[in-house]
């Protein structure tokens, strides 16, 4: 999934084997120190993994961290059946009750019309006083720049009535 150059175009690169496995160790230790991290999206009676999605720390700061991002990555083949937005709207639950977060955040280059899709159809929020410079990447980057969206636990309930 993250070799395959569609799946991985709003991100710097694809990932070789080696360093899909890193990401996969460095999911597992967010999961272990945090108890959340992100979880493989099952397509029941499809696939046993159509990609992830879930909750974790950011790994970098900015004006609004720390924080807790959601997120997701599917395989092409997963793409535009609402599995995302699915997976997406289990994470925010899971992390606005069980874990009682006040806010999640997400974000995304401004081109990533799929994501921010999904974050819309979540509700979740955009101000463009938050877009902010990725610090993980180069000044000149040409994905540098980031749109943030935010999700409050009294919107997220008020939404749910």
């Amino acid at each position: 999934m993250s070799a395959d150059s569609q799946v991985m175009e709003h991100f710097p690169s694809t990932l070789s084997r080696a360093e899909s496995d890193d990401v996969a160790a460095r999911i597992r230790r967010h999961v272990d120190e945090h108890g959340f991290g992100f979880w493989a999206v099952e397509v029941p009676g499809v696939t046993s993994f159509a990609g992830f999605a879930g909750l974790a720390h950011s790994r970098f700061d900015s004006h609004f961290t720390p924080c807790v991002e959601i997120g997701w990555r599917l395989a092409q083949t997963y793409w535009n059946q609402g599995y995302a937005t699915e997976a997406a709207r289990a994470a925010l639950k899971f992390g606005f009750i069980e874990l009682g977060l006040p806010e999640i955040v997400s974000f995304t280059v401004p081109a990533n019309r799929a994501s921010r899709r999904v974050m819309e159809k979540l509700d979740m929020e955009r101000d463009p006083d938050d877009d902010f410079e990725h610090p993980l990447l180069p000044d000149s980057h040409r994905l540098r720049r980031h749109v943030l969206y935010r999700m409050t636990r009294d919107a997220w309930l008020a939404n749910r009535k």
